[in-house]
């Protein structure tokens, strides 16, 4: 039995629509009503088993509220390189964390944030806590007070 493979580029094209619309709040359901298909061609689409057409890509775009370019950008927001998308070395590792829960309410919850200085002061309070993970210090020792 020969099982079609997706097109590495089609599977990218597919986690980028899914992130969208998952950032977004959106089900695959409305996602589908929205463009004129079924939630299985959604399914479909999102898994890269089926190939998105461009007018049909440029209708995904005006309804997650993007761009047809943000699904083919990676990284640093360059173009999809395609040598390399077939091995296990393509995985964005903020992608990846964009895919998962944590990720979703994370930035769902940060999209929120009007206040530009709040924004600034999170980013921050993060960064922070990440180095001094990195350098193998936990939360206490580094929330207890200067002196101590």
């Amino acid at each position: 039995m020969n099982v079609k493979t997706p097109n590495a580029i089609d599977s990218y094209v597919g986690a980028r629509i899914r992130t969208r619309r998952q950032l977004l709040g959106m089900s695959q359901e409305r996602l589908a009503e929205q463009i004129g298909v079924t939630f299985q061609q959604v399914q479909k689409y999102e898994k890269g088993i089926n190939r998105i057409g461009a007018s049909r890509l440029q209708r995904i775009a005006e309804v997650l509220h993007t761009s047809p370019s943000f699904f083919f950008e990676q990284g640093d927001s360059g173009p999809v390189a395609v040598r390399g998308l077939d091995g296990p070395d393509h995985t964005d590792p903020v992608a990846e964390f964009l895919q998962t829960k944590e990720g979703l309410v994370l930035n769902r919850a940060f999209l929120k944030i009007a206040d530009p200085d709040i924004r600034g002061t999170i980013i921050a309070l993060v960064t922070a806590m990440g180095q001094a993970e990195s350098r193998g210090l936990t939360i206490s020792d580094i929330s207890r007070p200067l002196g101590e």
